[in-house]
């Protein structure tokens, strides 16, 4: 279920909106103040902030400042202002869209789900029926959870970030263990590539997605 944040003052408005997006299976949690917005924004993992432009102890660009200093979250902004200057400052400062008061209602929904599809695009990884999660790090194969360690995932998503290229061992050991390790053997992602093999693979002897590349390194297919 995705959570959202409402940020406004005007009773009328707020409440309306909180019914309507409860009503369409939101999580919804409610704040009239910058400075109440920014506690609440603290104490949970939000989807999406739906914000005023205006709010009695600040703007919504100061609101906005301050949560993009941390957080990527998708914002959209409301605003009784009809000025071009506005919406451009907005969009400089991150938000993701802007609608001008009075709004449809269908319309604030649509785009609504619009943004939370865009951000569920940038925060997956998907090839072969593996899908990874890169905000809370898990693997999924065919629906299905996959326990990997650390090692593993960063292996995996490094693989999967590049796609039909050849990794060396020695790309694959910078990007995952520290440049300041003094050794590690490069025996080791031969291993932790043997352990996906057996949790991805339906034949692990005879990988179709982890190939090896013979004195060259490693590959993620996709094309066979």
């Amino acid at each position: 279920m995705y959570k959202i944040l409402i940020v406004e003052d005007d009773i009328d408005l707020k409440e309306g909106l909180e019914f309507a997006l409860k009503e369409d299976g939101y999580e919804v949690l409610v704040a009239e103040t910058k400075k109440d917005a920014i506690i609440c924004y603290k104490s949970h993992n939000f989807d999406l902030v739906l914000m005023d432009c205006n709010l009695p102890d600040g703007s919504g660009f100061e609101l906005c400042t301050d949560i993009r200093q941390n957080s990527n979250v998708a914002i959209l902004m409301l605003t009784a202002r009809d000025g071009e200057l506005d919406e451009v400052k907005a969009l400089n400062l991150g938000v993701d869209d802007y609608m001008k008061k009075p709004f449809s209602l269908a319309v604030l929904k649509a785009r609504i789900r619009n943004l939370l599809r865009r951000k569920d695009a940038d925060n997956f990884i998907e090839s072969n029926g593996v899908r990874i999660n890169t905000t809370n790090n898990t693997i999924h194969m065919n629906e299905i959870e996959i326990d990997v360690t650390a090692v593993e995932y960063k292996l995996l998503r490094y693989l999967m970030e590049n796609k039909d290229q050849v990794l060396s061992k020695e790309q694959i050991l910078s990007y995952i263990w520290d440049a300041e390790e003094k050794y590690v053997d490069d025996n080791i992602v031969s291993v932790n590539i043997r352990r996906l093999r057996i949790k991805i693979e339906e034949e692990p002897s005879q990988p179709k997605y982890i190939k090896t590349v013979h004195g060259m390194g490693y590959i993620w297919k996709t094309k066979f």
